[in-house]
């Protein structure tokens, strides 16, 4: 395997250097080699240099710095065992087991310890004295020790790195959810004030209109009586939302929305604005079975809403059907059927133009509460259907 190309690390440099410095120093005064064994060599600088090399190497390349650490105190303890050699092997030991792999780490840790225990009892069965424990604890200063103080250090590097990870992933988590809380809440928003507002808007809109294309007095007071009923209820909505968006419990809030009990009032409302236009019929199949919950009651409240809606403004003259049907405990379904715009190709009378949101609305409604929606053409084609089957399930959500 080829010696990688590695940029020493500053820190790395520095080592180097002072070892260097320290290796020359004590040839040059004699005073830091651990064994004697004569004059100084210069052959011997050459372990000093590789162990000085192998410092540059320490943190790109472990491995290396360990291999070539190991040899370089070999050869120095073979022409006369310099300190500083010896102590940066200790740094050595202490670089393979911080920044090395984990396989790495683990054989230097358990070599370590081997090591010492080998030393210790080879020492002792050959001097046969009680001092031969001195080599077992320089063995131990020069590996096991400098390993596990590096193994101690790298654990906790580890359970930091951990600790981040987790810290970061729960803020992602945290601010995943921020985005998504928001984004419900604004659709919740824009289904509000599309069903409260578009209704009336609408009406306003083709009535606006058609007083000012008919030349009939009476027609236009009529229109004009509409208008005003529509703009004046379409206020008070306003306000009741704005209200309950300001409100401080927000628990209070489902308490102020419309249901099925004001279904009566809501067809009236759309009987007038149609001006004998079409012939709204509602048929209610729930006979006496419990009211259901709120949220399917405010998505079933505005189903009807919205479709009437969507009738005023695009079905043709005829007769407009509301049926309610609910399946004891299961589901509460809701079908409008209204003549059907595209077959009639009615363009006698004023319309006013659409975004498709209301759909969207009454989708999201449905989803939101686990049931099923379909809106399209029914029939022979001359007709159109808006059919939901909400469920009547405990802690729905909030449509």
């Amino acid at each position: 395997m080829p010696l990688p190309l590695i940029r020493p690390h500053r820190y790395d440099i520095g080592i180097a250097l002072v070892g260097l410095a320290g290796g020359l120093t004590g040839v040059r005064y004699d005073v830091f080699s651990v064994v004697s064994v004569g004059p100084y060599s210069p052959v011997a600088l050459i372990g000093l240099l590789a162990m000085c090399g192998a410092e540059l190497l320490r943190r790109g390349a472990p491995g290396w710095c360990l291999g070539i650490g190991t040899a370089a105190v070999l050869w120095d303890s073979l022409t006369g065992g310099l300190l500083a050699v010896l102590l940066m092997f200790t740094d050595v030991v202490y670089a393979a087991v911080l920044y090395g792999g984990p396989r790495l780490s683990r054989t230097v840790l358990r070599g370590s310890v081997a090591l010492t225990v080998a030393v210790t009892v080879g020492a002792l069965a050959w001097l046969r004295d009680p001092q031969a424990l001195a080599l077992g604890v320089l063995a131990a200063a020069i590996t096991a020790t400098p390993a596990w103080t590096a193994a101690i250090v790298r654990g906790h590097r580890e359970s930091a790195a951990h600790a981040r990870l987790r810290a970061e992933q729960t803020a992602l988590l945290a601010e995943m959810d921020r985005v998504q809380a928001i984004t419900d809440e604004r659709a919740r928003m824009a289904r509000e004030l599309h069903d409260v507002v578009a209704n009336h808007l609408s009406a306003i809109a083709i009535h606006s209109t058609a007083a000012l294309t008919l030349d009939d007095p009476a027609a236009g007071r009529d229109a004009l009586t509409i208008i005003r009923e529509n703009s004046t209820q379409g206020l008070a909505e306003m306000r009741r939302l704005i209200g309950i968006l300001r409100a401080d419990d927000p628990e209070a809030a489902p308490e102020a929305l419309p249901g099925l009990d004001s279904l009566d009032a809501l067809i009236a409302r759309a009987a007038r604005s149609a001006a004998g236009r079409l012939r709204i019929t509602a048929e209610d199949r729930r006979a006496d079975l419990p009211r259901p919950p709120a949220p399917v009651d405010l998505a079933a409240y505005r189903i009807v809403q919205e479709s009437l809606t969507n009738a005023l403004k695009h079905a043709t003259p005829g007769e407009v059907r509301v049926r309610l049907d609910q399946d004891d405990a299961q589901s509460l379904t809701v079908c409008v059927t209204s003549p059907n715009a595209a077959a009639g190709h009615d363009t006698s009378r004023p319309r006013a133009p659409g975004s498709g949101a209301g759909l969207t609305g009454m989708r999201e409604r449905v989803a939101l509460l686990g049931g099923t929606f379909s809106a399209g053409p029914h029939g022979e084609g001359d007709r159109w259907q808006v059919l939901a089957r909400l469920p009547l399930t405990e802690g729905t959500t909030t449509a």
